[in-house]
């Protein structure tokens, strides 16, 4: 006999990982029923639990306001709950394969946990039957409980955009599916209870695997198509951007932007795709001809910026370059799959002195991540050029004189995002 799924009254939630993701999805429960935050970090827990969240996603009074949500590092506290969300980064290797490490770990911790009647629902971005071929096994050997009989799963993709404002997770519909009917129609009601927007619920969780993965694949395809237009016009000495403003007066030409492609989805998702696809015989073309192009952006800026400087007679062998940002995007703290790293790597290999200032990053977080140390106030007049890497509103305040400010007589002024006036750099992508 099957083991019914939790009655409204009895769901008890644990979220499985409190970072971009895990952490608003808990706060928004947290306000319906009672939650569980776990993370196996527990200084994040103990900044939580002061209603600290350094990532800036979540702001204090908004944890106040969860008033059924309590954070935890004991493994032990899980067994409590019915309902398991887990949200953990699934990151690529350094051969850009996937890594399931953490996936994996996370659900052997719900393994242990997880009682009859039991919900699985994971959010983390995957390959089309990652859930069910990899993560399922795990749960039902720890367990010792039967799929679809005492436990079940869901796949609910998370879309949030992080630093944004605007779009925030209940004004973004959420894909929902389950494993059997019964669990797809519950899980559908569980997000549907805190997402304003909606719900669309799919026939398999292969299918909801599958949408989230090409969200970002299509995004990446796009930015690489313009990121090789913006290389073919930067040799025929066209302004790319005069290029697309004029292009983009088409009602149907999409407004696409070149730029380095980092961050926790976009230069991500497409390598659970393409490695997907391999498995299975298919050689992704398209797919992995766009990854090269946007991975290879951030070596071009570096290159550029070193022709600059050759060109005025300025070394780059021991010259002094400042980059301004290391974020992934403007206005956020996100350090994940950061190609600002590229940049700093291709300088360094000419024997540059590389500084990076970022006020929007934690610098322990940086020297952890990279083996950055971060410059808190760069020296004016001091630099042969500088970069503007990440268009953080502190920087767009300052303007081109006032980055100008930090270099030399002469210094070489490249922006990357194309975040001030074009007669006011010297290049830009």
């Amino acid at each position: 006999m099957n083991s019914s799924l939790p009655a409204q009254d009895q769901i008890r939630i644990a979220v499985i990982g409190l970072g971009y993701v895990g952490l608003p999805l808990a706060a928004a429960f947290g306000k319906r029923f009672p939650t569980l935050g776990f993370d196996i970090n527990s200084t994040r827990v103990g900044e939580l639990k002061q209603q600290h969240d350094r990532t800036l996603e979540v702001s204090a009074d908004e944890l106040r306001a969860s008033g059924q949500l309590s954070f935890s590092d004991d493994p032990a506290a899980l067994s409590a709950c019915n309902v398991f969300i887990i949200t953990v980064p699934t990151p690529i290797d350094e051969f850009k394969r996937p890594d399931l490490r953490p996936l994996e770990s996370a659900s052997r911790t719900v393994g242990k946990a997880i009682g009859k009647g039991g919900v699985a629902i994971y959010e983390s971005t995957v390959y089309p039957g990652a859930t069910e071929e990899i993560c399922v096994p795990i749960i039902e050997r720890e367990s010792g409980l039967a799929f679809n009989q005492d436990f079940y799963a869901g796949y609910s993709p998370e879309r949030i955009n992080p630093g944004d404002k605007q779009h925030r997770l209940e004004t973004i519909m959420k894909v929902t599916s389950g494993s059997t009917a019964e669990a797809a129609d519950f899980v559908d009601a569980l997000y549907r209870s805190i997402i304003t927007a909606g719900t669309h619920k799919t026939s398999s969780i292969r299918v909801a695997e599958a949408a989230k993965v090409i969200e970002n694949t299509q995004r990446d395809v796009n930015i690489a198509l313009i990121n090789e237009l913006a290389l073919i016009f930067h040799r025929l000495g066209i302004d790319t951007h005069e290029v697309l403003e004029a292009a983009g007066t088409k009602w149907n030409f999409l407004p696409f932007r070149p730029g380095l492609v980092g961050g926790h989805c976009i230069g991500v998702d497409p390598y659970y795709l393409t490695h997907k696809a391999q498995q299975i015989g298919y050689h992704p073309d398209v797919i992995l001809a766009g990854r090269r192009i946007n991975d290879g952006m951030g070596s071009h800026v570096a290159r550029r910026t070193a022709k600059l400087m050759a060109q005025r007679n300025l070394q780059t062998t021991q010259s002094n370059i400042l980059i301004l940002g290391l974020a992934f995007k403007e206005n956020c703290p996100d350090l994940r799959n950061t190609k600002v790293v590229d940049i700093i790597a291709e300088l360094k290999s000419y024997n540059a002195n590389v500084h990076i200032h970022d006020p929007w990053v934690s610098a322990e977080e940086a020297r952890h991540e990279y083996g950055i140390d971060l410059v808190a106030t760069p020296e004016a007049g001091y630099y042969d050029a500088v970069i503007l890497a990440v268009s953080h509103r502190e920087f767009i305040a300052l303007g081109a004189d006032g980055i100008r400010a930090f270099g030399k007589p002469g210094a070489v002024l490249f922006d990357v995002k194309r975040a001030l006036p074009r007669a006011s750099v010297d290049d830009c992508l």
